[in-house]
């Protein structure tokens, strides 16, 4: 077979996402099996350059993987004519600058969410991207995982009937940092630069119900500083300026109600980290990121409402849980094998630019509706 080899600069690699999910366990995972293959017989095979500020840090996740090519300068990374992607898996408030340079350099550009910090920001990158003719996509793992898919065949088969209402619960307790570490850093908690679990968690909400049940068309929502004071990575106390967790109405088209409470100030009680409830006029599911189970009408009990008597039902044996019928890949994987054959191809890829821009939007308007204590009707967006 044909090799097309594909240079592609990873920012950020360094860090958990990037380095995990984004480097070996999507792009080595593809060199592993081979390379991608695709209809015309030929290959791709990423050849990874990592791009970092510690040059350390880099040498050593390059000698571990057998990798040979790093940097610490992005314009220099861009010079090289082999790179033909740039990935960018740094902090938010490093990412605009960064994309802009590589869309300049007439790079493709993938990214993990959120785009930009600000709604004027993530505009002005996807337009800058179509003025170019250039591949763009924001990084929307949660649609590919096992749990979600299953929730997806399940909407596409029918099986809710009319779908009344989604309800979500996300996070875990972050530790403050003095008796135990945080296993989050500390930038995530500080507004300056860019932190706050709305402008982390709201890209994800916006694309999961967008995709799956419609258009977000309201917001209302009311956000949280339950820690105001942390210890950061160097052992150092400070104060908490971003948004922790966000308890979060969203009007979507058909009138459908979606509720999801997200928080990094909470303790699990719940078979996964993330978990949605659907309730439809045929049946119910709760789905989370491995698993989903269902109750259709047909099997719906009857509960009594007995306060002065002990609940004797156990209400989990009554769903079903949904089979997997296939084998599920990683879901980063699937996503970062559909835009390097995006790039090849040219085939299509919806998870671009001008989604992203729609999740900052809603991102922003959850955090207005916060400011200002009232209900956000969301513009459309192209």
């Amino acid at each position: 077979m044909e090799r097309t080899s594909i240079g592609i600069a990873l920012g950020g690699v360094t860090g958990r996402m990037g380095y995990r999910q984004h480097l070996v366990r999507s792009l080595l995972a593809i060199r592993e099996q081979g390379g991608l293959p695709l209809d015309d017989g030929r290959v791709i095979w990423p050849e990874p350059v990592l791009l970092g500020r510690d040059e350390a840090k880099l040498a050593a996740i390059a000698q571990r993987h057998g990798l040979t090519r790093y940097h610490t300068e992005l314009d220099a990374v861009l010079a090289d004519p082999s790179v033909q992607i740039y990935f960018d898996a740094q902090v938010t408030s490093a990412r605009e600058k960064a994309i802009r340079a590589a869309l300049e350099a007439d790079r493709h550009v993938y990214t993990e969410k959120p785009l930009a910090e600000t709604l004027s920001g993530a505009e002005s990158l996807a337009r800058l991207a179509q003025e170019r003719g250039l591949c763009n996509g924001v990084v929307q793992d949660k649609l590919f995982l096992p749990g979600l898919r299953k929730l997806r065949r399940l909407i596409d088969g029918g099986f809710f009937g009319r779908i009344l209402s989604v309800r979500g619960e996300f996070g875990y307790w972050v530790f403050e940092g003095d008796w135990q570490p945080a296993q989050r850093p500390s930038w995530n908690y500080r507004s300056q630069d860019g932190g706050g679990i709305v402008a982390d968690m709201f890209p994800h909400w916006h694309y999961l119900l967008e995709q799956l049940f419609g258009p977000v068309q309201a917001v209302t929502v009311h956000t949280s500083t339950h820690i105001p004071e942390r210890i950061d990575e160097r052992g150092q106390p400070y104060q908490a300026t971003a948004d922790d967790a966000a308890y979060a109405i969203f009007e979507l088209a058909g009138g459908i109600v979606a509720q999801i409470n997200s928080s990094w100030a909470v303790r699990v009680y719940r078979d996964e980290l993330v978990e949605f409830q659907v309730d439809g006029t045929h049946g119910s599911a709760v789905a989370g990121l491995r698993n989903c189970r269902i109750q259709h009408r047909a099997t719906t009990p009857a509960p009594v409402w007995n306060p002065d008597l002990p609940a004797t039902e156990d209400f989990r044996a009554q769903w079903q849980a949904v089979p997997d019928n296939t084998e599920f890949d990683n879901g980063f994987k699937v996503q970062w094998e559909s835009f390097l054959r995006h790039v090849v191809q040219g085939t299509p890829f919806p998870w671009d630019f001008e989604s992203g821009v729609r999740g900052v939007q809603l991102a922003e308007a959850g955090l207005r509706s916060a400011r200002e204590g009232r209900r956000i009707e969301i513009e459309v967006q192209r």
